[in-house]
């Protein structure tokens, strides 16, 4: 595996950090692979370390090249659309180097989480330059959720339009932290613009539960307090490996 990290145009600290699995003559199909860009959560003050290299490694696993992404985060310097700004630059970065990386350029998604998950929404329904599918946990998505986040945010609800990438969501109905109302509006968003999407809302689970495994909780009550929501990460790599003709 070869990994390294990239300075983006914003800042010093804003970074895209390559995974990229070796190829080998033994598996000819995985010569050029699908890839994931994870955008961690972190309400636009940080950027978790537990939806970031974790995830990407899950995605290497199934054999996709990942790429993670440090925005642009903290008062002021988050202030949209910055954040879209460097994924939008991650993106490009990344179809510009496919051949380099392996990287099949039209099978690129992008997966975020809370506020994570506003910024791959944003760039799916936004973005200058798009992914062609979009992974969704317990985003932020309204405006309204702007109040527990670092700076105001627009609604992405607005912008789904028909070039946005088909999309998988997942949430928890016990989430007080970010509603589930974020999830179902865009849903609903992608609903009248006929764009596809599966979504899957747990009856249990806390924010911020990422893969939900030993790796990313910090103790066994948290564990057992997510344990369902874990299957998120089966049922997306299905819907995804179907959605890129993989396997």
């Amino acid at each position: 595996m070869k990994t390294e990290v990239f300075t983006l145009p914003n800042g010093s600290d804003i970074t895209l950090t390559t995974y990229i699995l070796d190829t080998s003559e033994e598996m000819p199909n995985m010569k050029i692979r699908p890839a994931v860009l994870v955008c961690p959560g972190g309400g636009y003050s940080a950027c978790s370390d537990r939806e970031a290299e974790p995830v990407a490694m899950a995605f290497l696993a199934q054999g996709y090249n990942a790429f993670v992404l440090r925005y642009s985060v903290g008062k002021g310097k988050a202030a949209f659309p910055r954040p879209l700004e460097d994924a939008e630059a991650a993106l490009e970065l990344i179809r510009m180097n496919a051949g380099k990386w392996s990287v099949d350029k039209n099978k690129i998604a992008v997966i975020g989480f809370s506020a994570g998950g506003h910024l791959a929404a944003a760039l799916a329904a936004m973005g200058r330059v798009r992914p062609n599918a979009v992974i969704l946990g317990y985003p932020c998505i309204l405006s309204s959720i702007g109040d527990v986040l670092v700076e105001p945010v627009p609604s992405i609800t607005d912008y789904v339009d028909a070039k946005t990438p088909p999309a998988f969501i997942f949430a928890s109905s016990e989430d007080t932290c970010v509603p589930i109302e974020n999830s179902l509006a865009f849903a609903t968003a992608l609903d009248k613009a006929k764009v596809p999407f599966e979504m899957h809302i747990f009856e249990k689970g806390n924010h911020g539960f990422s893969l939900a495994t030993p790796v990313v909780c910090s103790n066994r009550t948290a564990l057992e307090a997510n344990r369902f929501a874990k299957q998120w990460f089966s049922m997306c790599m299905d819907w995804l490996n179907n959605l890129f003709a993989i396997g």
